[in-house]
């Protein structure tokens, strides 16, 4: 028992006296040092990443800001082209309807000639001279006629309309003055004489009427 108890004191004091020992008193103050080093190294490295953070949004608002950009200009130019698109569209219309309007204009101007021709015929021939005794000069009269009146249905079907504007006001647009004269009973700047008819074609002059015009006093 004695043994046993001596063992024990002698575990105690070395026990102290390693606690007390100078070199790990020294060493203690290191440890902490140690440990508050590497507290705020992990703080300074928290800190720097909080820049780089701030760099990279600032990176990526620079990127939004320019596709922004890009977006807002696409969209400015497909606007634009969708615009020129359908005004392209919109004139390869009118010049179809105006190809099937006006597309038999040079064939009109050729048959006016030949309703010109008709229409002196049938006024040259005297009406007193159209009767039953003399049956061809008759027949071919009414053959003028009717021929006429034929052409002249065929003109309306295609929208061409004849212009006689005896007595209505000279029109700068579908009449042509030959002649300006003082005519007493008239008024002046109106259509005194047609001297050959004009014609219209769907609304725009194909040919001038040749008329003389009443000139004020």
């Amino acid at each position: 028992m004695w043994k046993m108890a001596s063992w024990c004191v002698r575990a105690v004091r070395q026990s102290y006296s390693l606690v007390a020992s100078p070199a790990l008193m020294r060493a203690s103050p290191r440890l902490l040092c140690t440990a508050t080093q590497q507290k705020s190294g992990q703080g300074s490295e928290e800190e720097v990443e909080k820049p780089e953070q701030s760099a990279a949004e600032k990176v990526l608002l620079e990127e939004k800001n320019q596709l922004e950009g890009q977006l807002k200009d696409m969209t400015e130019k497909y606007k634009r082209a969708l615009a020129d698109t359908e005004n392209l569209r919109t004139r390869n219309e009118r010049m179809v309807e105006d190809a099937k309007l006006y597309g038999i204009q040079g064939f009109c101007k050729d048959l006016l000639e030949v309703a010109d021709i008709l229409e002196k015929a049938t006024e040259s021939v005297p009406k007193e001279e159209v009767t039953s005794r003399n049956p061809h000069l008759k027949n071919l009269y009414d053959g003028l006629v009717m021929t006429e009146v034929q052409i002249q249905k065929v003109f309306t079907k295609h929208g061409l309309v004849k212009l006689n504007p005896d007595g209505q006001k000279f029109d700068p647009y579908e009449h042509e003055a030959l002649f300006h004269a003082p005519i007493e009973g008239k008024e002046p700047g109106t259509v005194a004489v047609v001297t050959k008819v004009g014609y219209k074609l769907h609304g725009r002059t194909l040919r001038p009427a040749l008329v003389g015009v009443v000139k004020g006093p």
